[in-house]
């Protein structure tokens, strides 16, 4: 029997796609116009700072990001999971959350050149911690998800357009100010 996530309501909204593309930034301002009760899953978060996996191995990082992301909707908060999430690595995993999960699920893809992607790295705080050769290393042009309906993010799209765009395809309705 499947182990089924969330409820009816809650929503499930994977950002994928190259480093320095835009996911964080996208998740923090979706959440900053949603309000309280959207919880942001951050493979960065999950294997750099709370397990330190950044130099090895990733070891714990995918059960560890299944298990805060099922709590999260489990408890009914709508999650974010946003990061590299390459599809050969985090494809099945990615596949089994959305076939378990109860409500919507929705996928985006970040579909930026390599040049792009480097150019806004270089714009962000933690540009001096990985450079230009690690960068083309992690590059996946086209990364997309096989048997999963994913809204590309093409180069061009503002964070305003993209926003919308998320929120609107995963039923994200902006709660009321208290």
């Amino acid at each position: 029997m499947k182990a089924r996530t969330g409820t009816a309501d809650t929503r499930l909204v994977v950002l994928r796609g190259n480093s320095g593309s835009g996911k964080t930034t996208t998740a923090r301002a979706v959440r900053q116009r949603y309000g309280s009760g959207l919880a942001i899953v951050s493979q960065d978060t999950v294997r750099r700072e709370i397990l330190c996996e950044a130099h090895g191995p990733v070891r714990a990082t995918p059960g560890l990001i299944d298990v805060i992301t099922r709590q999260c909707l489990n408890e009914g908060f709508h999650v974010i999971l946003e990061g590299i999430f390459t599809a050969d690595r985090w494809g099945e995993l990615l596949h089994r959350l959305a076939d378990d999960h109860r409500g919507t699920s929705r996928f985006f893809y970040f579909d930026l050149s390599f040049a792009e992607t480097l150019r806004r790295h270089a714009t962000r705080p933690e540009a001096s911690e990985f450079d230009e050769s690690k960068m083309r290393e992690w590059y996946r042009p086209a990364d997309v998800l096989e048997g999963v309906a994913e809204t590309l993010i093409k180069r061009g799209s503002t964070l305003e357009e993209i926003v919308r765009t998320v929120m609107t395809e995963a039923g994200l309705d902006p709660q009321p100010a208290r």
